[in-house]
Protein backbone atom coordinates (compact mmCIF):
# COMPACT_ATOMS: atom_id res chain seq x y z
CA UNK A 1 0.00 0.00 0.00
CA UNK A 2 1.07 3.65 -0.88
CA UNK A 3 1.74 5.74 2.05
CA UNK A 4 0.11 9.49 1.84
CA UNK A 5 2.26 11.48 4.33
CA UNK A 6 0.56 14.93 5.90
CA UNK A 7 -0.32 15.58 9.56
CA UNK A 8 -3.96 14.72 9.08
CA UNK A 9 -4.85 14.72 5.29
CA UNK A 10 -6.74 17.86 3.99
CA UNK A 11 -10.14 16.88 1.87
CA UNK A 12 -8.42 18.29 -1.67
CA UNK A 13 -5.50 16.20 -0.60
CA UNK A 14 -7.34 13.46 -0.39
CA UNK A 15 -8.74 13.78 -3.63
CA UNK A 16 -5.71 14.12 -5.19
CA UNK A 17 -4.18 11.05 -3.59
CA UNK A 18 -6.30 8.02 -4.25
CA UNK A 19 -4.93 4.17 -2.71
CA UNK A 20 -5.51 1.91 -4.88
CA UNK A 21 -6.44 -1.46 -2.92
CA UNK A 22 -4.91 -4.66 -5.08
CA UNK A 23 -6.73 -6.67 -6.67
CA UNK A 24 -6.41 -10.19 -5.34
CA UNK A 25 -4.15 -12.29 -7.61
CA UNK A 26 -4.12 -15.01 -4.11
CA UNK A 27 -7.86 -14.27 -3.43
CA UNK A 28 -9.11 -17.43 -0.95
CA UNK A 29 -11.16 -20.26 -2.25
CA UNK A 30 -14.30 -19.13 -2.79
CA UNK A 31 -17.18 -20.20 -0.92
CA UNK A 32 -19.09 -23.28 -3.09
CA UNK A 33 -22.36 -24.48 -0.94
CA UNK A 34 -25.07 -22.60 -0.13
CA UNK A 35 -26.11 -21.78 3.57
CA UNK A 36 -29.59 -21.87 4.41
CA UNK A 37 -30.34 -19.04 7.32
CA UNK A 38 -32.69 -17.81 9.22
CA UNK A 39 -33.11 -14.53 11.47
CA UNK A 40 -34.74 -14.92 14.08
CA UNK A 41 -37.33 -12.10 15.64
CA UNK A 42 -36.44 -13.41 19.09
CA UNK A 43 -33.07 -12.35 19.41
CA UNK A 44 -32.82 -10.21 16.36
CA UNK A 45 -30.00 -12.43 14.69
CA UNK A 46 -29.57 -13.88 11.72
CA UNK A 47 -28.28 -17.59 12.58
CA UNK A 48 -27.86 -20.69 10.45
CA UNK A 49 -29.95 -23.91 9.78
CA UNK A 50 -27.34 -26.19 10.61
CA UNK A 51 -25.15 -25.79 12.97
CA UNK A 52 -22.56 -27.62 11.16
CA UNK A 53 -22.05 -25.36 8.78
CA UNK A 54 -20.50 -22.28 11.21
CA UNK A 55 -17.30 -23.96 11.07
CA UNK A 56 -16.79 -23.05 7.82
CA UNK A 57 -17.76 -19.74 7.06
CA UNK A 58 -15.41 -19.06 10.63
CA UNK A 59 -12.65 -20.37 8.85
CA UNK A 60 -13.69 -17.67 5.69
CA UNK A 61 -13.91 -15.05 8.30
CA UNK A 62 -17.60 -14.50 8.58
CA UNK A 63 -19.85 -14.26 11.62
CA UNK A 64 -19.29 -13.82 15.47
CA UNK A 65 -19.72 -16.21 18.14
CA UNK A 66 -21.51 -15.04 21.47
CA UNK A 67 -22.88 -17.09 24.42
CA UNK A 68 -22.51 -20.30 22.38
CA UNK A 69 -24.12 -19.26 19.70
CA UNK A 70 -23.04 -17.89 16.14
CA UNK A 71 -24.88 -15.46 13.71
CA UNK A 72 -23.79 -13.09 11.24
CA UNK A 73 -23.75 -9.42 11.08
CA UNK A 74 -26.41 -7.50 8.68
CA UNK A 75 -23.26 -6.64 6.61
CA UNK A 76 -22.29 -10.40 6.02
CA UNK A 77 -25.94 -11.69 5.43
CA UNK A 78 -26.24 -9.21 2.67
CA UNK A 79 -22.63 -9.94 0.86
CA UNK A 80 -23.53 -13.71 1.02
CA UNK A 81 -27.32 -13.12 -0.29
CA UNK A 82 -25.72 -10.89 -2.80
CA UNK A 83 -23.30 -13.65 -4.10
CA UNK A 84 -25.78 -16.10 -3.35
CA UNK A 85 -24.65 -18.16 -0.78
CA UNK A 86 -27.14 -17.87 1.73
CA UNK A 87 -30.82 -18.02 1.60
CA UNK A 88 -32.36 -16.39 4.30
CA UNK A 89 -36.25 -16.97 5.61
CA UNK A 90 -38.00 -14.90 7.76
CA UNK A 91 -41.43 -16.72 9.41
CA UNK A 92 -40.92 -19.26 7.24
CA UNK A 93 -40.85 -17.41 3.74
CA UNK A 94 -37.87 -16.62 2.07
CA UNK A 95 -36.57 -13.21 2.12
CA UNK A 96 -35.11 -11.52 -1.51
CA UNK A 97 -31.72 -9.74 -1.47
CA UNK A 98 -33.68 -6.25 -1.83
CA UNK A 99 -36.27 -6.85 1.17
CA UNK A 100 -33.17 -7.10 3.68
CA UNK A 101 -31.90 -4.37 2.54
CA UNK A 102 -34.48 -2.51 3.27
CA UNK A 103 -34.75 -4.18 6.28
CA UNK A 104 -31.03 -3.73 7.37
CA UNK A 105 -31.55 -0.13 6.56
CA UNK A 106 -34.41 0.64 9.08
CA UNK A 107 -31.89 -1.10 12.08
CA UNK A 108 -28.93 0.84 10.39
CA UNK A 109 -28.48 3.79 8.47
CA UNK A 110 -24.98 2.81 7.33
CA UNK A 111 -25.76 -0.33 6.73
CA UNK A 112 -25.21 0.50 2.76
CA UNK A 113 -22.22 1.54 3.27
CA UNK A 114 -21.00 -0.99 5.49
CA UNK A 115 -22.28 -3.35 2.70
CA UNK A 116 -20.36 -1.73 0.16
CA UNK A 117 -17.19 -1.56 1.88
CA UNK A 118 -17.28 -5.28 2.96
CA UNK A 119 -18.34 -6.74 -0.42
CA UNK A 120 -15.47 -4.31 -1.64
CA UNK A 121 -12.50 -6.05 0.16
CA UNK A 122 -13.96 -9.10 0.36
CA UNK A 123 -13.64 -9.19 -3.51
CA UNK A 124 -10.13 -7.99 -3.06
CA UNK A 125 -9.64 -11.00 -1.20
CA UNK A 126 -8.92 -9.56 1.85
CA UNK A 127 -10.65 -10.77 5.00
CA UNK A 128 -12.89 -8.49 7.14
CA UNK A 129 -14.09 -8.10 10.43
CA UNK A 130 -15.92 -6.01 12.50
CA UNK A 131 -13.70 -3.11 14.32
CA UNK A 132 -13.41 -1.36 17.28
CA UNK A 133 -16.98 0.67 17.88
CA UNK A 134 -16.33 4.05 15.14
CA UNK A 135 -19.12 4.81 13.00
CA UNK A 136 -18.00 2.46 10.12
CA UNK A 137 -14.74 0.51 10.77
CA UNK A 138 -13.35 -2.87 10.13
CA UNK A 139 -10.41 -4.62 10.52
CA UNK A 140 -8.92 -6.18 7.70
CA UNK A 141 -6.07 -8.78 7.23
CA UNK A 142 -3.06 -8.99 4.75
CA UNK A 143 -4.06 -11.98 2.39
CA UNK A 144 -3.11 -15.22 4.37
CA UNK A 145 -3.00 -13.68 7.96
CA UNK A 146 -6.69 -14.13 9.08
CA UNK A 147 -6.05 -16.47 12.14
CA UNK A 148 -2.43 -16.20 12.65
CA UNK A 149 -1.52 -12.87 12.84
CA UNK A 150 -3.39 -9.46 13.57
CA UNK A 151 -5.46 -7.06 11.37
CA UNK A 152 -3.11 -4.96 9.63
CA UNK A 153 -5.24 -2.35 8.58
CA UNK A 154 -8.43 -0.59 10.24
CA UNK A 155 -11.12 1.01 7.40
CA UNK A 156 -13.10 3.66 8.48
CA UNK A 157 -16.09 4.27 5.77
CA UNK A 158 -17.51 7.49 4.41
CA UNK A 159 -20.51 8.19 2.21
CA UNK A 160 -19.41 10.81 -0.47
CA UNK A 161 -21.11 14.02 1.22
CA UNK A 162 -20.50 12.77 5.00
CA UNK A 163 -17.42 14.71 6.91
CA UNK A 164 -15.56 14.04 9.57
CA UNK A 165 -13.70 16.34 11.47
CA UNK A 166 -10.37 16.70 11.36
CA UNK A 167 -10.32 16.38 15.26
CA UNK A 168 -12.46 12.90 14.97
CA UNK A 169 -10.09 11.66 11.91
CA UNK A 170 -6.69 12.33 13.96
CA UNK A 171 -7.99 11.21 17.59
CA UNK A 172 -8.78 7.97 15.05
CA UNK A 173 -5.80 7.72 14.03
CA UNK A 174 -3.90 8.25 16.77
CA UNK A 175 -5.26 5.50 18.80
CA UNK A 176 -4.98 3.19 15.61
CA UNK A 177 -1.45 3.73 15.80
CA UNK A 178 -1.46 2.73 19.43
CA UNK A 179 -2.62 -0.44 18.55
CA UNK A 180 0.09 -1.18 15.91
CA UNK A 181 -2.75 -0.82 13.14
CA UNK A 182 -2.87 1.55 9.52
CA UNK A 183 -5.63 3.67 9.18
CA UNK A 184 -7.34 3.57 5.47
CA UNK A 185 -10.63 5.88 4.91
CA UNK A 186 -12.95 4.39 2.27
CA UNK A 187 -15.06 6.70 0.80
CA UNK A 188 -18.67 5.45 -0.48
CA UNK A 189 -19.66 7.59 -3.70
CA UNK A 190 -23.01 7.79 -4.72
CA UNK A 191 -22.46 5.35 -7.67
CA UNK A 192 -21.36 2.71 -5.26
CA UNK A 193 -17.54 2.54 -6.14
CA UNK A 194 -15.49 2.83 -2.86
CA UNK A 195 -12.54 4.65 -2.93
CA UNK A 196 -9.38 4.29 -0.60
CA UNK A 197 -7.32 6.83 0.95
CA UNK A 198 -4.27 5.64 3.64
CA UNK A 199 -3.83 8.25 6.17
CA UNK A 200 -1.04 8.96 8.74
CA UNK A 201 0.68 11.57 10.46
CA UNK A 202 4.10 13.88 9.02
CA UNK A 203 6.32 14.90 10.48
CA UNK A 204 8.55 18.03 8.96
CA UNK A 205 12.20 17.56 9.65
CA UNK A 206 13.69 20.76 10.53
CA UNK A 207 16.05 22.67 8.47
CA UNK A 208 19.97 22.32 8.97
Amino acid sequence: MKQISGDILSSEEMRSSNLELSKAEDRQEEIEQIFPALYSRKTKRVVLAKNEDAGLLETKGFGVKEDGQFFLRDYEVLYLMYTKKLKLSMDDKQIPFEKYVSFASKRDNDSWARFLIFRDLRTRGYVVREGFGFPIDFRVYERGDFGAKAAKYIVFGLNEGKTMSMAELKKNIDQMSTMGKEAVVAVVERRGEVIYYKVGKWRPIRPQ
